[in-house]
């Protein structure tokens, strides 16, 4: 089961489904659960559902999802590493040098990681706030948060309770609490089931059988799986797979099933609802054949991959499948299972994953089964941050975990993703998310996003469905808690000094105005530093003119990146999306203001649910050949700045 979507999709593992299921030959009927959220349903703005399967067709020409493709099928990742931008030097490049050498995670001040500590901390009261009504029940009953950046944890925190509930009363909605005695608080090491962040070591042991030539990324899956056939399943690829796009249906309720046997005819039963490559959906019968496949190709199971491939080489000794029974008292209990919530009726789900149908599989799957902790994860994100290495010990090359960052979905906007993770969703990143942030979510209340531009890394997990699924809805603490770490991250300006800041306040707006001017030739122009980073269609600076303060029209500007390069210009006077994480030097002609007063402006606006890291503007100065008529270096000028809903902001 999954929270999976552009505002918080979930596939409701053990939802019912059609007695004739899997019953037979055939396809799968396109059914859905019938539980609470339907599968890969996407909450609306009024708080309902609509369908999350958004159709696309291949654009024309070759694109860089395609000769990814084709240069797997002709000589595996060795041959795209030369082809991918950047890859040229990527074994050489200083973030892979240090790994190379031995160097760890360490503990360290928000300083020596590079971090506003305020803001570091205000992630961490983020975290803390959802312990209470969110907005009527807590959101999980404890969580653990982890940030940091480049080798550095700055924030390392647990709050709240691991287990807590008892019981669960579905009739009335009451809980049976275990007396305080019993009850057992959140770690900083405490064990959680990360449920569908499952799916990412499941891609990372795919793409290491592509480094070793055992697996092609644009082969037919049955190729390597041969019972995979019938009713287009044929078709579908190894990377439709992985990016969901395989046109398969969103689950299956393999629990139904008491052998292996029947499981499996029921997987060999399911057809595509669309054809491969025609829709992204949200599948965790895409994780689960690749599991298969896996297993055929490797000749052994998943559980001693995962142990042998990762875990075991990185150190994450508290990362497994199926945990012993001695880490029952370390680990976060999950929900009460009973129908009709569940698929199943197995009273409190504590130390045993939490997925039905991971469970049906004997705790092995490859969308779902995983467990571990916050610092494991953390030395996952620092490996795949340092180019697939870590303490020395490699996992993967370079161009390797390229392709895991690689958007192979362009032609879904929104649904943008690598070969098994998620890139730029705001929807759990909130403004961590940046073209090249990489992460994924899991239903029990567990994430993980990674941002190679500033390297950086989050981690939060929350027992989210203790005790009952239907307390938690969304992804409201991912991404409060990201907005605040995003803001952790400083934008410096090259002048070390304050720059005006629009803030990143959800539904945000404001103006910065300058005093009235009175260019006298047609050479006027306003110049200025701007950086910026606002959700794409969700927010935008705009640069306007006026001649009499009350009516005001967009006044047209071009960019260009303080690393040089072609200018982009802005005819309609307005900018937003994400601009690189560094400075552009904007420069704006007052042509039609010539002989006249005019006044400018800058205006922000936030008009969606989420938000981006905000906009930045400094060293604002209007001139033209002769004159000086507007700089900030001048007190009396700045002292005439109007700021509303804008700031003076050192980081």
């Amino acid at each position: 089961m999954e929270d999976h979507g552009a505002a918080g999709r979930e596939v409701a593992a053990g939802a019912s489904a059609s007695p004739a299921d899997g019953a037979g030959s055939g396809c799968v009927g396109p059914e859905g659960p019938a539980v609470g959220a339907a599968v890969g349903d996407v909450p609306d703005a009024a708080g309902g559902y609509e369908p999350k399967v958004r159709p696309g067709a291949r654009g024309p020409g070759l694109s860089r999802r395609r000769l990814a493709g084709r240069l797997l099928a002709l000589g595996g990742v060795l041959v795209l590493h030369a082809a991918l931008p950047g890859a040229a030097g990527a074994a050489g490049n200083p973030a892979e040098r240090r790994a190379l050498q031995g160097l760890r995670l360490r503990y360290g001040s928000p300083r020596q990681a590079g971090l506003v500590e305020k803001h570091l901390e205000a992630a961490a009261d983020e975290a803390r706030r959802f312990l209470g009504p969110s907005p009527e029940r807590p959101y999980y009953a404890g969580a653990v948060v982890l940030a940091g950046r480049g080798r550095t944890i700055a924030l390392h925190r647990a709050m709240g309770e691991a287990v807590r509930y008892a019981d669960y009363d579905g009739r009335t909605d009451r809980v049976l609490e275990f007396p305080a005695a019993q009850r057992i608080p959140m770690a900083e090491d405490t064990v959680f089931d990360l449920a569908s962040l499952t799916k990412l070591f499941t891609a990372l042991l795919a793409v290491q059988q592509m480094e070793r030539g055992n697996l092609e990324l644009e082969a037919p899956v049955d190729r390597y799986l041969p019972e995979f056939t019938g009713g287009g399943k044929e078709l579908i690829t190894v990377r439709q797979l992985l990016t969901h796009t395989s046109g398969l249906r969103s689950w299956a309720p393999f629990y139904q099933q008491s052998t292996r046997e029947g499981q499996l005819r029921m997987l060999w039963a399911v057809c595509p609802q669309e054809p491969p490559g025609t829709v992204y959906r949200y599948s965790d019968l895409n994780l689960i054949a690749l599991q298969l496949l896996l297993e055929r190709i490797t000749g052994h199971p998943l559980d001693l991959l995962l142990q042998d491939e990762i875990t075991a080489p990185l150190g994450m000794h508290r990362t497994r499948y199926n945990p012993p029974f001695s880490w029952r008292r370390v680990t976060a209990a999950t929900e009460v299972q009973r129908p009709p919530w569940s698929g199943l009726d197995r009273g409190l789900v504590w130390g045993e994953v939490h997925d039905e149908n991971a469970d049906a599989l004997g705790g092995v799957a490859g969308h779902a089964g995983v467990f571990g902790t916050a610092w494991d994860l953390a030395v996952l994100a620092r490996t795949l941050l340092d180019g697939g290495v870590y303490a020395g010990r490699r996992i993967l090359r370079p161009a390797s975990v390229e392709l895991l960052f690689t958007d192979f979905n362009t032609a879904f906007p929104g649904d943008d993703h690598g070969l098994g993770f998620e890139l730029y969703q705001h929807w759990y990143m909130g403004a961590m998310a940046t073209p090249h942030s990489a992460g994924h979510t899991g239903f029990t209340g567990t994430s993980l996003v990674l941002d190679p531009s500033t390297d950086s890394f989050l981690v939060l997990l929350g027992n989210s469905v203790h005790p009952v699924r239907t307390w938690r809805a969304g992804s409201a603490p991912r991404v409060a808690v990201g907005n605040r770490f995003a803001r952790a991250v400083p934008v410096r300006t090259k002048h070390g000094g304050p720059a005006w800041y629009s803030g990143m306040e959800t539904g945000g707006s404001g103006t910065l105005t300058l005093p009235p001017l009175a260019p006298a030739t047609a050479a006027a122009r306003l110049r200025c530093a701007v950086w910026w980073d606002t959700v794409p269609g969700e927010g935008a600076f705009h640069l306007e003119a006026s001649a009499d303060g009350e009516s005001w029209e967009p006044l047209p500007f071009s960019t260009q990146r303080s690393t040089g390069g072609t200018p982009e210009q802005w005819p309609r006077g307005s900018a937003g999306g994400w601009s690189g994480r560094i400075w552009h030097r904007l420069e704006a002609p007052l042509t039609a203001w010539a002989g006249r007063p005019v006044q400018l402006r800058f205006r922000h606006a936030a008009t969606g649910r989420y938000v981006g890291r905000g906009v930045y503007v400094d060293v604002v100065r209007v001139a033209e050949p002769a004159r000086l008529l507007f700089t900030e270096d001048r007190p009396a000028d700045a002292s005439r700045i109007e700021a509303i809903g804008w700031t003076r902001s050192t980081d």
